[in-house]
């Protein structure tokens, strides 16, 4: 079954950047709807242990949408490689799945 709904995972420095995104792409309706959670990560980057606050931005969306979804991130996000994750959604409420159709303009 082609699945043609998504959820992709980015992450930002502060609230204030992570609402800025989420404003962006929903102006320009790229995604139906952006939750954000302050987190904890730790990673290695350049070789060093990180350890930073970050808020996650949960951006749902539809296939047709993702490609520029992803451009936008990539074009406002300060990070030089900003987490960019693309999850599928295989099921859901019909009238919610509807409503990612026709906020985001998907036929």
């Amino acid at each position: 079954m082609e699945c043609i709904y998504c959820m992709v995972i980015t992450t930002a420095p502060s609230r204030d950047i992570a609402e800025k995104l989420a404003e962006g792409i929903l102006e320009l309706r790229l995604a139906a709807c952006v939750q954000m959670a302050e987190i904890r990560s730790f990673y290695i980057w350049e070789g060093e242990l990180q350890k930073e606050s970050e808020v996650a931005l949960y951006i749902k969306t539809t296939e047709a949408q993702y490609s520029k979804l992803e451009a936008y991130i990539e074009e406002h996000h300060p990070y030089d490689v900003p987490e960019i994750i693309k999850l599928p959604i295989t099921g859901g409420l019909p009238g919610y799945l509807n409503w990612l159709d026709t906020t985001t303009g998907t036929p």
